[in-house]
C-alpha cells in the first residue's frame, strides 16, 4: 500500500455517512474515507452477522469492540477480540469472510 500525496486530514469519524451493506445474515455498517486506491473505514458489524461473499481483497484489520470470526475459505478461523487484528494482501493466502454472534467494531485498510 502506497499512501498518495494528501495534505493533513483530520475528521470525525462520526461525522462521516453510514453506508449499509447486507451480509448472508446481518448488516455491516461502513463509514468511509476514500483516498486515491487507499480506503479506511470504521465497519459495525450487527450481531449474528455472515458476510455474504469470500473477499480475495488485502486488508489491514484492528477490532475496537466485540469479537469476531474471521473464515478463511480452506477452512482454517481465527476468533480476534479488541486490540486485535491480522493483515492479509491482495489475493493472499486464502480469501476470508467475516461472522460475528455478538457484534463488533473494527477500523480496516484496504
Amino acid at each position: 500500500m502506497k499512501l498518495p500525496p494528501l495534505p493533513y486530514t483530520s475528521l470525525d469519524w462520526h461525522a462521516l455517512p453510514a453506508t449499509e451493506h447486507k451480509g448472508e445474515t446481518g448488516t455491516a455498517t461502513w463509514r468511509t474515507l476514500n483516498n486515491g486506491d487507499v480506503r479506511m473505514r470504521i465497519v459495525e458489524l450487527s450481531p449474528d452477522y455472515l458476510a455474504d461473499h469470500w473477499c480475495d481483497r488485502g486488508h489491514i484489520v484492528y477490532v475496537l469492540e466485540g469479537e469476531v470470526t474471521s473464515e478463511l475459505k480452506d477452512g482454517r478461523s481465527f476468533v480476534m477480540k479488541p486490540g486485535m487484528g491480522y493483515t492479509v494482501s491482495d489475493h493472499g493466502d486464502a480469501a476470508h469472510r467475516s461472522r460475528t454472534t455478538s457484534g463488533a467494531k473494527m477500523f480496516i485498510i484496504d
